[in-house]
């Protein structure tokens, strides 16, 4: 199944094709824009010219920090980002022998995938609940009791990047965070 999120054919291809991308994606998807946050692995691979784990892990942390900030920048607080990346690949280098997917595909339940998922650096119980509803909706990924660990995120509408699919979709899951920000500071 093939993965619309950030309205950029190239990018979108890129999560398509690389589990490890969309996880990244996951990862930036925090303070800034979504479709920008899922874009950003394109760019580190454009950039970096693998999104191997193992080779993002080894590279120099400074030289890679330099890549993620350069305009435009893979993310809003590129260094730090660029730190949580290579903490991520590190793990699935060497917990997943470089396969991401492996973090989903070999999990016995739902509460294994969360517990899993929470366990990346950057990755809390809100963010991992999205993923796993992102896996669920958009690659069918369905490990046993999925709809009761992902809360909300796994009911039908436009709540979270994992009910993006075009630009119509993008714009629902906006005005729904818009709205549910606004009602939190009432």
């Amino acid at each position: 199944m093939a993965i619309h999120i950030t309205g950029d054919e190239h990018a979108d291809q890129v999560l398509t094709d690389s589990p490890f991308a969309l996880l990244c994606g996951m990862l930036l998807d925090q303070q800034f824009p979504m479709e920008r946050a899922f874009a950003g692995p394109a760019k580190v691979l454009d950039r970096f010219g693998s999104l191997e784990p193992s080779a993002i892990a080894a590279a120099e942390p400074e030289q890679f920090a330099s890549l993620c900030s350069e305009p435009p920048a893979v993310h809003r607080f590129p260094g730090s980002m660029a730190g949580r990346l290579q903490a991520v690949a590190q793990i699935v280098t060497e917990q997943y022998e470089g396969a991401a997917e492996r973090i989903w595909t070999e999990a016995a339940d739902a509460e294994e995938l969360l517990k899993r998922i929470t366990a990346l650096p950057g990755f809390g119980k809100q963010k991992a609940q999205i993923f796993v509803a992102l896996l669920a909706k958009q690659l069918g990924v369905r490990p046993q009791g999925w709809e009761s660990v992902v809360g909300d995120y796994g009911q039908e509408g436009y709540r979270s990047v994992a009910d993006v699919v075009d630009e119509e979709s993008l714009g629902k899951v906006r005005a729904y965070k818009k709205d549910k920000k606004a009602t939190a500071r009432a």
